[in-house]
């Protein structure tokens, strides 16, 4: 396990290390005092009732939990990455099968000849709650045992349980309840299972197959009354149960406090735009309970990174929240559509922020513009009432960038998302990343193989050490394709594969990350095969007491810029090895209905330039494809996906083909027959598979048959040997 002190130390001691705690506010209250829970009151008693509550509760994140707990992560990370700086604090057998120290805390009985052992999965005494479960592939049995019960509570496939919790147990329940994406989140579910006195889990399976997990408790003080989950529970708080899924799959405006439109403002290049709430320094404390902001500028994606918001509470010499005003709402770059619990982006770029903002007397929001256009802002804030006290806490978001990076082959590096000193909680991340990679699958091309390590006050090892970024952010498998959920969502991947822009994040609610005195989280960045001009943006968004000091070294305007996707010529390594490739220019493109074009300075196309079709229904495009040797080949198409997109069939030589990978496109439940090249409100570039076929050598006529009018743009088509 990772050695925290290590890594901590060196990174933060010229923050921190020599100042007095009186300076950074660590466990004090506003007066310098150590912090006490405010007189008269009690641990509410923890239910099942109480948990689904607290998953949409966005007031009780601005103030210090009661009763007050620690989150924690069992997962099938490398067991041989032990310390920072050692050998194998990258490594990467984290359930793939046959790694050489199991993943698990504990065998409980070796592998027989049947390859069968028992492992020790999470084992937790005290009162608490398993709030998150996921894997991206395990097979196996899983046993779960609530306070210390000799029959398990859930015996069944390991992944039932692990992604499909909620399902299998409303089933068992025979609750009859449309859950949409309420638990079931991509690869996870976050259905709360509380226990009283402990909880074990144990795994019995073939350690050579793969097996990855997650498995997340959040551990209550001791005393803390827990009242253990039955089955009874799923019809006892049937209607928590209720509100619950519709708050997650609908999360309802702000209903509290008022609300203060900011009519349309014009914000020149270089001008400051401020907003302060009522009152003044007397006034006493209020909260900002929701932010909504629409700007708008000649070019959008320009203008969202170029706006520098900034939110002050009480006077702060340092902004507690700054951030690129897109990528602080978790769309950057551009406007990229999505729903959560805390945050909103709405197809016409009017984006909102749920997360309650306390201050003691005064918050401060503003706009810098940093761009060489005029932009306009229109909006509205909700403040509402709030009483301040020693559990009340600041929230802070500051996001960081580091461009133009070249990592070397094989080189793996740990990117700081926040290292600070104080008391709060984490409540989520996200990463806005720009990926140059010249494979046009995922396979070749993903950027994150690194793993989230989350460090916690003073203790040694991570409580957060996980097996993969993607499934930090709740899915597997670096899938290009585009989601949303109320915890989670990859709201932009223009694509191939995992080429160009791509964002990331997830909501720690239910499960946010409370430290008393440090926070450091880190993710991994490991690329598979790494090209020159990588970006890798990403903010951490928490809540901290007042003096709370973290590493963030101030944004400047050369930071506030969307770093273009560098043209590459597609290469034949990761999942397009054994290809050849052809840009349809080089093909002899010709229609016998709609027409032709060419669009140079396409970002993320592999010359930067592309071929665009214009069709109506029933028009065709014919090119002529060479193949230099008999054999299998699966076909690709690298074409672009946009809301005014086309649809069309392919046929070889006459033959019809038939879809294999939509590449993270839209329509699974379209014919196969049939690609789509639309999507709901993004513009991607995205490679279309199709089942092989035997071709003999020569050249053959490829015939593409528009079956819904609309614009398709072709960047190149790629033919693999299989």
């Amino acid at each position: 396990m990772a050695r925290f002190s290590t890594l901590l130390s060196f990174v933060v001691s010229a923050l921190w290390l020599f100042l007095p705690a009186s300076c950074i506010g660590v466990g004090q209250d506003d007066q310098g005092e150590p912090m006490k829970e405010a007189a008269g009151e009690t641990a509410q008693a923890v239910t099942f009732g109480t948990l689904l509550d607290s998953m949409t509760d966005m007031e009780a994140l601005a103030r210090l939990p009661v009763p007050s707990f620690t989150t924690r992560q069992f997962s099938s990370y490398d067991r041989s990455s032990r310390s920072p700086g050692e050998a194998g604090w990258f490594a990467n057998s984290d359930g793939f099968g046959r790694e050489a120290i199991p993943g698990f805390e504990k065998v409980l009985r070796e592998p027989g000849e049947d390859g069968v052992g028992l492992y020790l999965m999470a084992s937790s005494q005290g009162p608490g709650a398993m709030v998150r479960t996921w894997s991206a592939w395990i097979n196996g049995t899983i046993r779960v045992y609530l306070d210390d019960a000799e029959v398990p509570f859930f015996e069944g496939p390991a992944a039932d349980f692990l992604v499909r919790k909620a399902e299998r147990l409303l089933e068992k329940g025979k609750v009859d309840l449309k859950c949409g994406d309420a638990f079931r989140q991509q690869d996870a579910d976050y259905l709360p299972i509380p226990y009283g006195r402990s909880l074990k889990v144990t795994w019995e399976g073939k350690i050579q197959d793969t097996h990855f997990y997650h498995l997340e408790v959040i551990e209550f003080v001791e005393g803390t009354p827990v009242a253990t989950f039955t089955e009874q529970d799923l019809h006892d708080y049937s209607e928590n149960l209720q509100q619950a899924v519709a708050r997650l799959t609908d999360p309802p405006p702000c209903a509290a406090g008022s609300r203060i439109e900011v009519g349309e403002e014009t914000i020149v290049p270089g001008a400051l735009w401020k907003w302060t709430t009522p009152g003044g320094e007397e006034t006493a404390g209020g909260a900002i309970a929701e932010l909504t902001l629409n700007l708008e500028g000649a070019a959008r994606e320009e203008a969202l990174r170029g706006a520098l918001l900034t939110i002050r509470f009480d006077g702060a010499s340092h902004p507690q929240v700054e951030a690129p005003v897109g990528d602080f709402f978790g769309s950057g770059p551009g406007v990229n559509v999505y729903n959560s619990v805390p945050f909103r982006v709405a197809p016409d770029g009017t984006m909102t922020c749920r997360f309650v903002m306390p201050y003691r007397r005064q918050a401060e929001i503003s706009l810098r513009n940093t761009t060489q256009q005029t932009l306009t802002l229109r909006g509205a804030v909700t403040v509402a009432p709030w009483t301040w006290d020693d559990r009340s806490l600041y929230f802070r978001a500051r996001w960081r960038s580091d461009n133009n990076l070249h990592l070397m082959k094989r080189q793996v590096i740990d990117m700081p998302f926040v290292v600070l000193r104080g008391t709060g909680h984490l409540v989520g991340a996200a990463v806005m990343v720009v990926n140059p990679s010249a494979a046009p699958t995922p396979a070749g091309n993903w950027w994150g193989e690194g793993d989230e390590k989350i460090f916690v006050d003073d203790e040694e090892t991570a409580c957060f050490f996980g097996t993969g970024s993607e499934d930090y952010f709740n899915y597997s498998w670096s899938r290009p394709d585009l989601f949303d959920h109320p915890y989670c969502g990859q709201p932009l991947d223009s694509g191939p594969g995992n080429l160009g822009y791509v964002s990331n994040h997830r909501w720690h609610l239910i499960d946010p990350i409370p430290f008393e005195r440090a926070l450091a989280f880190y993710m991994e960045l490991y690329h598979h095969s790494p090209f020159p001009d990588m970006s890798y943006s990403r903010i951490a968004y928490l809540y901290a007491r007042p003096g709370a000091l973290d590493d963030h070294r101030g944004l400047l305007s050369s930071d506030l810029k969307v770093q273009p996707v560098r043209s590459n010529e597609p290469q034949a390594y990761g999942g397009a090895s054994n290809s050849t490739f052809h840009f349809f220019e080089d093909l002899g493109p010709a229609v016998t209905g709609g027409f032709i074009s060419n669009v140079e300075h396409r970002s993320g196309a592999a010359r930067g330039r592309l071929i665009e079709w214009r069709a109506e229904k029933d028009d065709r495009l014919r090119l002529f494809l060479p193949c230099a040797e008999d054999g299998n080949r699966m076909v690709s198409l690298v074409t672009t996906h946009r809301p005014d997109g086309g649809s069309f069939r392919a046929e070889i030589n006459g033959t019809a083909l038939k879809v294999r990978n939509r590449g993270g496109g839209e329509g699974e439940n379209l014919d196969p027959g049939i690609v789509a090249a639309r999507s709901s409100h993004a513009n991607r570039l995205l490679s279309t598979s199709f089942e092989p076929l035997k071709l003999k050598a020569g050249t053959f006529e490829l015939v593409l048959v528009c079956t819904g009018a609309g614009t398709v743009g072709f960047d190149y088509l790629w033919v693999k040997k299989m």
